[in-house]
């Protein structure tokens, strides 16, 4: 085929490729745009409906206060109309008076001798109604009968006078009621009058959200709105059965406001929950109804209120439609394009044929000199020969330079790269860190240095050999490199060993732990040797540049420093250099000096904390806590010491030491007693490193004491779980065939993954007092410990709270039905002496 035809067909293809890619370009990007319009328009539509929820709330308050401060006006004009002794008083008169005073019904609740009932009324549903099984209205009722201020923390409470919340009316469920009670002690009875319907929902209907919702709904593309209550939305209906009525309370109604006709329940019920639990949007597109439609569900927190969902449908069709026209209008624009591409291309490739054939004979002259022809091509055109001459002249140089770039380039990669794992070395990084420093002076700008160790690589290398200790190695840098985006912002490097530095630059402290965190978290997975399954850890320390040091190998050390302060606390942790560490590492070596003779002379104590059912005001248990008061330090916090025993291989003797104790001293105060106390004792994850000598251990201590293995249990932390090998977990199963007790300590704070804990042998978990301790006087913060709370009885687990502090921690407990408690609202850790003193002046 000649250059003339050739031409206007790699035109007319070039174009056509171009065009192609332009429509794709343009359909994406248009899909993109109108996605973003989208959003946009959801987040302006959610935020408006939210404001008008809350304001409707919150002014139904003010309103609702206001209604109640109108009865009670007309109770007191009722008061001065009416005889004292409700005998004297007839229904009709109750009817006059009621319209006379501007209430919708009047009605006059008397005592009898095991109710309170409604004996006279101008609504005839009220008549000899009881009000016995009605809750807290019904001790609202016995608290104005008794002239005391009514407490029970619904409606508004006034001097001889509570209103209760607006609520659907029990006696006619097809009516919305606001109630009035009053009672100064110069009547026999309690005078009732109250609102209802118009008057209690005059304010949401002109001021409430569903006008807002009808006005967007109206809109294009808006299908349809709903304020969403998720506590009760894709659950059983929860209907109140009360004086021979059935409905639904207003608090309990799925969809608060707006409409549900784009029904599927179940996968909205689903997105709903999320959207809640992850505090974040949640939608999808589904055909419903005929239409193709996107649901989207937003998640809405108020402060001190009941979180809500706003659900949206939208017409997903008229973005289809939309992409649809665009599209057409693009494709009819590349057919023009190319007929006039075609017609100049052809008029293109004769102007140029007479042209290529001079600069052929031209070329053809200097490719016959001393150049030796490398590429055969079967073409019979000018072009052919032009590319035969071309190539045979460049070949040689070709050639040498793609030599010459492939040996520089293997030089450069073996200067910078570690040859095992591929990763910078420490030469790159000099060279590379200077201008990212001289950045951050300008800038103020941090830098994070993280120090990786991992743990346990040793007993990798010694059990599998160097080669599968390099694989591993390999496996790591992999991973570590996957936890962080390809930025020329972030160095890695390996220092050597099993340690790798990474090098972030323009994050924050917080930024910094969370990368640090997602790569210890990556890093302790199971790893796949030789078809057995391992389990390694990390540990991390991190520096900041300035904020530690300005110097790069100082702020090397200090991450050094506090990775290693992190494997005295089990590995498998992130930790952030402070002069606490570095002060902690200078005494080190006289403090485990001090320890280890201390443990040589069982110069270690072992307190007790009381553990109470506080229902019933028993103790049950205790847990045993080392102390150790030293000659040279004075009290040493177990916090500092117990991770040096732990990084020594002191823990060992301090263990044993602790469980021989306790357990002698638990056997011997059960003697004593008719109902035996529980001990439980911490283990750390060194006594799980030989797991059959610790069960070993185990028995020969329990026996030695002569205490029942129904009264020992096991406190271990989320981070033991994290390695879930099957030793550990058979010897947790073989000392719960025991009749031994294991237990989470510090539940919550870990990494664990609640989807296997089912599967562990496990009786109990322990809340964290720090999330006890939380919760304050308005019962804020409760979540977490509410959640713990319902999980664990999910699983059938016993579940004890930690760090109980104060009275109304306590009763919020008590109020979820978790009984038993620890902490210094019932006793602070005491020694032998102590712990008998008060178990005598507590009850058995």
């Amino acid at each position: 085929m000649s250059i003339k035809k050739k031409i206007p067909l790699l035109f007319c293809l070039l174009v056509f490729l171009i065009l192609l890619s332009n429509n794709t370009f343009h359909y994406v990007r248009s899909k993109s745009q109108l996605l973003n319009y989208n959003e946009k328009e959801i987040e302006m539509i959610i935020k408006e409906v939210s404001f008008q929820v809350e304001k409707t709330k919150e002014g139904s308050l003010y309103v609702e206060d206001i209604l109640g401060r109108d009865l009670r006006i007309a109770s007191l004009a009722i008061k001065q109309k009416l005889p004292p002794n409700y005998q004297d008083i007839s229904n009709e008169q109750l009817t006059s008076l009621a319209k006379e005073v501007g209430v919708s019904h009047i009605t006059l609740l008397a005592k009898t001798p095991d109710d309170i009932i409604g004996i006279k009324s101008s609504d005839p549903e009220e008549i000899n109604m009881s009000t016995k099984d009605w809750g807290y209205w019904y001790d609202a009722y016995k608290q104005l009968f008794a002239l005391t201020p009514v407490s029970v923390g619904k409606g508004l409470t006034l001097p001889y006078y509570w209103s209760g919340p607006i609520e659907i009316a029990s006696s006619d469920p097809e009516h919305i009621d606001k109630w009035g009670y009053y009672f100064d002690g110069s009547t026999n009875y309690i005078i009732n009058p109250y609102f209802r319907d118009n008057e209690v929902l005059e304010y949401e209907e002109r001021f409430g959200p569903g006008k807002v919702i009808e006005g967007f709904i109206k809109e294009r593309g808006v299908l349809e709105l709903s304020v969403i209550n998720p506590k009760n939305f894709g659950k059983k209906s929860e209907v109140v059965h009360l004086n021979g009525n059935s409905y639904i309370r207003i608090s309990a109604r799925p969809i608060w406001y707006g409409s549900y006709k784009y029904r599927n329940v179940k996968e909205d019920t689903k997105l709903v929950k999320n959207a809640i639990k992850t505090k974040e949007l949640q939608s999808y597109k589904v055909c419903l109804n005929g239409k193709s439609i996107m649901k989207t569900f937003v998640p809405v927190f108020p402060k001190n209120d009941q979180a809500y969902v706003i659900g949206l449908v939208y017409n997903y069709g008229l973005i289809e439609q939309e992409l649809r026209h665009e599209l057409m209008a693009h494709v009819l624009l590349s057919i023009v394009i190319m007929i006039i591409v075609l017609i100049i291309s052809f008029i293109f490739s004769r102007s140029i044929t007479k042209p290529i054939g001079y600069i052929v004979d031209q070329v053809n002259d200097i490719a016959q000199g001393n150049y030796e022809k490398n590429i055969h091509l079967n073409r019979k055109d000018e072009l052919g020969l032009l590319t035969e001459n071309v190539n045979s002249l460049s070949k040689h140089l070709q050639s040498y330079v793609k030599d010459l770039h492939q040996s520089k380039e293997l030089i450069e990669y073996q200067a910078y790269h570690d040859p095992l794992t591929g990763l910078l070395n420490r030469r790159y990084v000099l060279e590379k860190l200077t201008p990212f420093i001289n950045r951050a002076n300008e800038t103020g700008n941090k830098i994070s240095v993280l120090f990786i160790d991992l743990d346990r690589f040793k007993q990798v290398n010694d059990s599998f050999g160097h080669s599968k200790g390099d694989e591993i190695l390999k496996t790591v840098a992999n991973r570590i490199k996957d936890c962080l985006p390809e930025d020329d912002t972030i160095i890695i490097t390996r220092q050597g060993g099993d340690e790798f530095i990474i090098f972030l630059v323009d994050i924050d402290i917080s930024q910094t732990k969370n990368v640090a965190e997602r790569i210890v978290n990556n890093l302790k997975k199971s790893y796949s040797l030789d078809g057995s399954e391992i389990y390694l850890g990390a540990s991390c320390g991190v520096s900041m540049y300035p904020d530690q040091s300005k110097d790069i190998d100082t702020l090397v050390i200090y991450a050094d420093l506090a990775m290693y302060a992190a494997k005295k606390m089990g590995g498998n942790k992130v930790v952030v250099y402070s002069e606490k560490i570095n002060k902690s590492n200078i005494k080190r070596p006289r403090l485990e000096a001090r320890l280890r003779k201390a443990i040589e002379n069982e110069e270690i104590e072992v307190y007790y904390q009381p553990k109470i059912n506080a229902d019933s005001g028993t103790i049950f248990g205790a847990e045993a806590l080392v102390r150790w008061n030293d000659e040279e330090f004075g009290f040493v916090s177990p916090d500092l010491f117990i991770p040096i025993a732990e990084d020594t291989g002191l823990i060992q003797p301090l263990w044993e030491i602790v469980m021989k104790t306790a357990c002698q001293q638990i056997s011997s105060w059960n003697l004593k007693r008719s109902q035996s106390l529980s001990i439980s004792v911490n283990f750390s994850a060194r006594q799980f490193q030989e797991p059959d000598s610790m069960v070993k251990r185990v028995k020969e201590i329990l026996s030695e004491s002569r205490l029942n293995p129904q009264n020992f249990e096991i406190e271990i932390t989320e981070s033991i779980l994290l390695n879930n090998s099957t030793e550990i977990v058979h010897s947790l199963q073989t000392l719960q065939n025991m009749g031994i007790a294991i237990s989470i300590d510090d539940f919550g704070t870990g990494y664990s993954s609640l989807s296997y804990l089912k599967d562990l042998p496990i009786d109990s978990l322990k809340i964290d007092k720090s999330f006890i301790q939380n919760i304050d006087m308005e019962y804020r913060n409760t979540e977490i410990p509410e959640a713990i709370i319902n999980f664990a009885r999910s699983l059938h687990l016993n579940v004890i709270a930690e760090g109980v502090e104060k009275d109304f921690q306590k009763e919020f407990l008590l109020s979820k039905n978790c009984v038993q408690m620890q902490g210094y609202l019932f006793s602070k850790p005491l020694n032998k002496d102590e712990f008998e003193r008060y178990m005598g002046d507590i009850k058995a």
